[in-house]
């Protein structure tokens, strides 16, 4: 009886697990599920912006500074020794003064006095001198009328006597020439127009021979040493002269910036361009000229005060100018190339500033250069150029439609 259960069993068995397996089969097939597998997402592109290369002519401008300077400075010194009696008005520290004005006047007295008695001794040399031409003439007359008819010598005509007394007038002469040089000394005159950088003396001071009385410098302008990079030469037209004083007659325009007393401004011009490298900073050194610095009241410029130049430079025709930011490493771009992909583009270029740079290599009209930062990216990867009407709103319409469908089939299949 259990043998009879038992094989029983073993033929329902199977018989029920193939019942239960197409049971099973025809639920799923008549349940099918209501979503499908949705697709895989394509990445997310980057969003760039970007601007076509184009040629235009650019006026290079280059940057430099330095330190204004008078064109002539110089210390005023007394020659003569004596007390100052007079100081000009304009003889003060910053004061201004003409070529020709009386600034300091010593006590004169004293000289005048020498003057005099140089006038005096002259007087008495001529006396002499006259004296001796007529001894001269008697003893040639003398000798005509006593003689023996031969020629007489130097010692009987007084020859020597009458240039001894010619050689006191001479004397005599050149000493009241120095006694007047003295006398005219004691006046301290101003030897071009200029202005008091500081004054050390004052009325009633005794000064001596080679004591300063004042640090002065001239007004009708100033120079600033400018030191020029060394890849903006080729850039700029240098004033030059050669050994005989030509020069090429170039006409460089600088302005000047300040910003110490609010914001100068100065216009100048190169005129020399110095004979030598420096040797701390390796760079050439070229100097300009502010013209009638001193003219206005407004923008009135200090001795030692720190301003900023640009100065003109040459006319690039044709140039291809892109912003710094666009550069990486200082060596390569991204443009933009066809299917929206970018592209790494290594350049070459001769001339920077802080702003833009002038490629030499690697661009080409018409290209699109990528502006926006991007760090380290591949060539290759897909982007959206912003402001890309056209693709944009593909794009949109592309993912619009899938969304349409996928919503279409949900309905169905509910």
């Amino acid at each position: 009886m259990n043998d009879r259960k038992t094989n029983l069993k073993k033929a329902v068995l199977p018989i029920l697990v193939v019942v239960i397996s197409a049971m099973i089969i025809l639920l799923i097939v008549n349940n099918k599920p209501s979503n499908e597998r949705g697709r895989p997402q394509a990445s997310a592109k980057i969003l760039v912006e970007g601007k076509k290369i184009v040629s235009q002519d650019f006026q290079v401008s280059i940057a430099s500074f330095g330190v204004v300077k008078p064109r002539t400075q110089s210390v005023l010194v007394s020659q003569v020794s004596g007390q100052v009696s007079y100081i000009s008005d304009s003889f003060r520290d910053g004061g201004f003064f003409e070529k020709g004005e009386l600034l300091v006047k010593i006590d004169e007295r004293d000289y005048q006095a020498e003057v005099d008695i140089a006038k005096a001794a002259l007087l008495n040399a001529e006396q002499s001198l006259l004296e001796e031409q007529a001894r001269s003439k008697q003893a040639l007359a003398d000798w005509q009328r006593l003689g023996d008819g031969s020629e007489a010598n130097d010692l009987v005509l007084r020859k020597p006597q009458l240039a001894a007394q010619q050689a006191n007038v001479l004397s005599a002469k050149a000493k009241l020439d120095k006694a007047k040089l003295s006398l005219e000394r004691t006046k301290i005159i101003a030897p071009y127009a200029g202005r008091i950088l500081s004054k050390k003396v004052d009325v009633g001071q005794v000064v001596n021979g080679n004591t300063q009385l004042a640090d002065i410098y001239a007004t009708d302008y100033v120079e600033v040493r400018l030191p020029i990079n060394n890849r903006d030469l080729a850039y700029i037209d240098l004033p030059e002269h050669n050994r005989f004083g030509q020069s090429n007659a170039v006409d460089t325009e600088v302005l000047f910036i300040s910003n110490l007393i609010g914001q100068q401004k100065w216009r100048g011009k190169l005129v020399r361009t110095e004979s030598a490298i420096d040797n701390n900073s390796q760079q050439l050194y070229v100097v300009a000229q502010i013209l009638s610095p001193f003219d206005s009241t407004k923008n009135a410029i200090k001795i030692g005060q720190y301003v900023n130049a640009t100065i003109k430079g040459k006319t690039i025709n044709n140039a291809l100018l892109i912003p710094n930011e666009a550069i990486y490493q200082g060596t390569y771009v991204y443009v933009l190339q066809k299917g929206n992909l970018l592209k790494r583009v290594n350049i070459d270029y001769d001339w920077q500033n802080e702003s833009i740079t002038l490629v030499q290599n690697g661009l080409k009209l018409g290209d699109t250069l990528i502006t926006t930062p991007l760090g380290q990216v591949s060539s290759g990867t897909p982007v959206t150029l912003i402001g890309d009407d056209k693709g944009h709103n593909k794009g949109e319409r592309k993912r619009d439609r899938s969304k349409k469908e996928r919503d279409a089939e949900n309905g169905e299949n509910t």
